[in-house]
């Protein structure tokens, strides 16, 4: 049986990078503390530091079994946390792994619904590249994560796609260089600088693909992880840069800019990312019927529409 006295000790050297510093905040003695570490290695059958130089590093297996520490430790503390709680006032974590290509506008509607359940649930978001919200999800430190793409096939994690539904995409500019537009889109866009989402962003290449089947040549202006950094510039008046139509009227609100332009030829999808095949997670199921029925409930057409400038 593993010694959680032995792990918490062997957790606080590894942040510390010291015996000596972590038996300082330990209140041990280095020697009492370095044996409690050896006792663990002879448990465990392997070494977990290695010297270099005055400092010690963890060596492989004591990276992941730092990992699993920190694991338990955080688990131990939410426990912890709930069971001091009166009943009437425990609440259930839902853990969300919001991939930073996701509109945060997008993500705060579609998450709402999980705030008004029955039982109350304590909402803890986590921004992060997809892929390593999906690792995440992998060691169910997740419970769930919002995309705008179905999880990657090269990925070795088993995991299941949920749509939750899909919107066209609007073309954004500032006041001042909508102005220097011509009046018809998408013939307004040619010449001009655009602001892409990054390259793992499932928007990157539809975009790219439709404004060559236009015959659209533009200026990259700049690439974006983060999608509310490229609105921000957006603002700033770098660039033109699409958002999906959904929240149009939000993005014009928010950052202060003109739509120019909308289609429906380019579709923005997103994606509740579970291991379950089946979603039973009582906030998911509520953020799927909310957003089949109402925030992606437009009709699916084809067709391309000029905004005012």
């Amino acid at each position: 049986m593993l010694n959680y006295k032995h792990l918490q000790y062997f957790l606080q050297v590894a942040k510390s990078g010291s015996v000596s510093r972590a038996a300082e905040k330990l209140h041990l003695t280095p020697q009492t503390l370095s044996g409690q570490i050896k006792s663990l290695e002879e448990r465990l059958g392997i070494e977990l530091f290695r010297r270099s130089g005055r400092r010690l590093e963890l060596t492989r297996a004591g990276k992941l079994a730092l990992h699993y520490a920190d694991e338990i430790f955080r688990i131990g503390a939410e426990l912890e946390e709930a069971l001091s709680e009166s009943p009437g006032t425990r609440m259930t974590p839902f853990r969300v792994g919001i991939s930073d290509a996701v509109p945060k506008t997008i993500a705060h509607r579609l998450l709402m619904p999980a705030l008004s359940l029955q039982e109350p649930v304590k909402l803890i978001c986590r921004e992060n590249r997809l892929e390593r919200l999906v690792a995440e999800l992998a060691i169910h430190r997740l419970d769930m994560v919002l995309a705008n793409k179905p999880l990657p096939t090269n990925l070795d994690v088993k995991g299941y796609s949920h749509p939750l539904g899909e919107c066209g995409v609007a073309f954004f500019a500032s006041k001042a260089l909508a102005h220097t537009l011509g009046p018809s889109f998408p013939a307004n866009l040619d010449g001009m600088p655009l602001l892409l989402p990054g390259e793992d962003s499932a928007l990157r290449v539809p975009l790219q693909r439709w404004l060559e089947k236009r015959g659209l040549s533009v200026r990259i202006a700049g690439e974006f992880d983060d999608s509310a950094l490229m609105k921000s510039f957006g603002e700033a008046g770098l660039g033109i840069f699409p958002s999906s139509a959904v929240i149009a009227d939000e993005v014009e609100r928010h950052y202060r800019v003109v739509r120019i332009g909308q289609t429906d030829e380019i579709r923005e999808r997103y994606f509740a990312i579970t291991v379950e095949r089946h979603v039973r997670h009582p906030a998911v199921l509520a953020m799927s019927e909310t957003a089949h029925g109402g925030l992606f409930s437009q009709s699916p057409e084809v067709s391309d529409r000029t905004g005012a400038n």
